[in-house]
Order: structure tokens, then C-alpha cells, then sequence
């Protein structure tokens, strides 16, 4: 299908859908507040209304352009996996062609908005993202090693620092602490995700941990990272002056809820607790990054 045919079929309404799908818009919904939290934090309180527009508008157009090239490229995989496989791309809806083409445009609009409406840093970092969540994740990383979604985590980590860059123009240790936290929330989260589609995972023959090593193993990795989270989240508030007592209680709050999950998934390694942790994670990462928000403005 060329790029002419794809935008012939359709309504112009199932077309726009096509496409917003192609952006991830409920991935793309979690990395916006993370980008927020940031420039809370980097601004030390409420950032201006042009700074959070630049950050919402600019971390959108990022997030959905790497989301855009990842379907462009994987098409053919997406196409083998139940999860994935009614995706625009896979489906023919969109070509690989126009979604490329679509998602190199929305980082170049994301370049100009963050470079005009907050700092080239900021610009740039979103650009790093896309090209760690691309480049190193879905064309290196995924399809080779067990260890893909742990290196590959940087790129999920980048908003935070997008955001702070955005409302500061630099990136000090709380920022590096953003990345960090995020950094090792990812694998207990994807890998609880593996765990419940394990079996799309071998059948695209894709060696995420759990079909490579079993879900016994899995569960006790994830327990250790979540342990580590948890560990460097309460750091975080100890060595910030930007956070105070709020964030402390809620974030042990957190981390022990998060641990008690991946406790039980060791316990009981099957789908159903892979399931509880996973849902649990989402809700985890958006609680926290809220956190983060709040005691900027209160600290």
C-alpha cells in the first residue's frame, strides 16, 4: 500500500484514529506525567504555562514518533503476537512507508517546540529518547538478548529528564535520581508483562526473559529490582532538598505494596499474580511521579 492508498481508504474519521493510534496515546499518557513531574522538579514549584505546554506538547509528539517508528518497523512481528497484531501497521491500515515518514515528523515538530518554547536541551534529550527506544531497543536489543528491556529502559527513563531540563536548563543529581527510579521500574513491570504474554513472545520468537529462563526465575528478578526501586526511591527524598516528608510516606507506602506484589508473584508465578503485579506497577510509577509534583510545590 503506498502512502496515496493509505489515505485514500477510510473515513477521514477512522483515518485520524489510525494514526493517533500509531502514537501509543495510553504509553505515551504515563511518560507525559513522568516529563511533568520533571519540570515540577527542576522548576522547584509550579513550572509557567509555557514550560508545561512545551513539556506536554513536546514530550506528545516524541513519545508518539518513537511509538510511530517502532510500528513501522515491526510490523511483521506485530502481526505474530495476539497483543499487538490489530495494531494499523500490522493490519495494513497504515503502510510501514507513510508511519515511518509519520513518526520522523512528529520528532522534528517535537524538536522545534522544545527548542522554541524551553531550551535546545531539552530538545535534544527527547531526541535521545527516540533514538534509545528505536535505535538501541527495537532494532537492537529486543530481538537479542534476554537483558533487552533492562538496557532499553533508558529510553522510558528520558522524559523526566526532559521535563527537568525543560523548566531548568540543566540536569542535576534529582534529575539523574528521576532516571534512575524509572530506569529500574521497568523491568519488574515489562517483565510482569512477559510473564502474561509469554506465549506470543515464543511464538514471534522474541527472548524476553521468561520464555528464555522460565517464570520462576523471572518472578525472583523482579522481586530484586523491586527491592532496589524501593531502596532508591526512599534515597531520593533522603538526599532532596527538593522533597520533604510527603514524599517520603508515600513513597515507602509505595515500595512496600510494590515489594508485598512481587513477594507473591515468587510465591505463586503464574499469570494471574504476574497480572495483579503489572496493573499494580502502572498505578505505582503514576502515584509517584504525582508525588514528586506535589512536595516540589509544598518543599
Amino acid at each position: 500500500m503506498t502512502i496515496d492508498e493509505s489515505i485514500e481508504h477510510g473515513s477521514p474519521a477512522t483515518r485520524l484514529g489510525d494514526f493517533i493510534a500509531l502514537t501509543k496515546p495510553r504509553v505515551m499518557s504515563l511518560l507525559l506525567v513522568s516529563a511533568v513531574a520533571g519540570a515540577f522538579l527542576g522548576a522547584g514549584s509550579t513550572p509557567s504555562i509555557q514550560i508545561l505546554i512545551a513539556v506536554l506538547a513536546g514530550g506528545a509528539l516524541a513519545s508518539g514518533g518513537a511509538a510511530s517508528l517502532n510500528m513501522a518497523y515491526e510490523s511483521e512481528l506485530d502481526r505474530q503476537m495476539g497483543r499487538t497484531r490489530h495494531r494499523p501497521v500490522a493490519e495494513g491500515r497504515i503502510s510501514p512507508r507513510t508511519a515511518m515518514i509519520f513518526g520522523i515528523l512528529l520528532n522534528v515538530g517535537s524538536f522545534i517546540v522544545l527548542a522554541l518554547l524551553a531550551n535546545v536541551l531539552a530538545a535534544v534529550l527527547a531526541l535521545v529518547g527516540t533514538a534509545l527506544y528505536f535505535g538501541l531497543y527495537t532494532v537492537i536489543l529486543k530481538r537479542t538478548t534476554t537483558q533487552n528491556i533492562v538496557v532499553g529502559g533508558a529510553a522510558g527513563a528520558v522524559p523526566p529528564l526532559v521535563g527537568y531540563a525543560a523548566a531548568s536548563g540543566t540536569l542535576d543529581l534529582a534529575a539523574w535520581y528521576l532516571f534512575v527510579v524509572f530506569f529500574f521500574w521497568t523491568p519488574p513491570h515489562f517483565w510482569a508483562l512477559a510473564i502474561m504474554i509469554k506465549d506470543d513472545y515464543a511464538r514471534a520468537d522474541i527472548p524476553m526473559l521468561p520464555v528464555v529462563r522460565g517464570v520462576e526465575h523471572t518472578s525472583t528478578q523482579i522481586l530484586l529490582y523491586t527491592v532496589v526501586l524501593t531502596a532508591l526511591t526512599l534515597l531520593f527524598g533522603a538526599a532532596s532538598d527538593a522533597l520533604s516528608w510527603i514524599y517520603m510516606i508515600g513513597s515507602a507506602v509505595l515500595g512496600t505494596i510494590f515489594m508485598w506484589y512481587a513477594y507473591r508473584l515468587t510465591r505463586e508465578p503464574d499469570r494471574p499474580a504476574a497480572a495483579r503485579l503489572y496493573k499494580y506497577s502502572l498505578l505505582h510509577l503514576a502515584i509517584f511521579f504525582v508525588l514528586v509534583m506535589v512536595d516540589s510545590i509544598v518543599a
